[in-house]
């Protein structure tokens, strides 16, 4: 599933940049990630670099509204970067 940032976003701007997507962008109030970007970095890293370099707790939680499978991440993923290939 993709991920969600919560309200709790202080916007301290450490996310934004480690995206391999470019999945997080500034909303009205605090960081989004588009849903349709985010594979929670399958294909780049073994875990969600946003989560790991958030500095509050729980912030970036897996979102509820796109519940995917691990082989919809990884298919998301390759129509990004290798669909041109296809």
């Amino acid at each position: 599933m993709a991920l969600l940032i919560t309200k709790k976003c202080i916007n301290c701007d450490m996310c934004e940049p480690e995206c391999p997507n470019q999945a997080i962008t500034m909303g009205p109030e605090f960081y989004e990630i588009d849903p349709n970007r985010c594979t929670e970095c399958i294909g780049h890293y073994d875990t969600p670099t946003c989560v790991k370099v958030c500095p509050i707790d729980n912030t970036i939680l897996p979102d509820p509204q796109m519940i995917e499978s691990t082989d919809r991440l990884w298919e998301k993923f390759v129509l990004m970067y290798h669909g041109d290939r296809l």
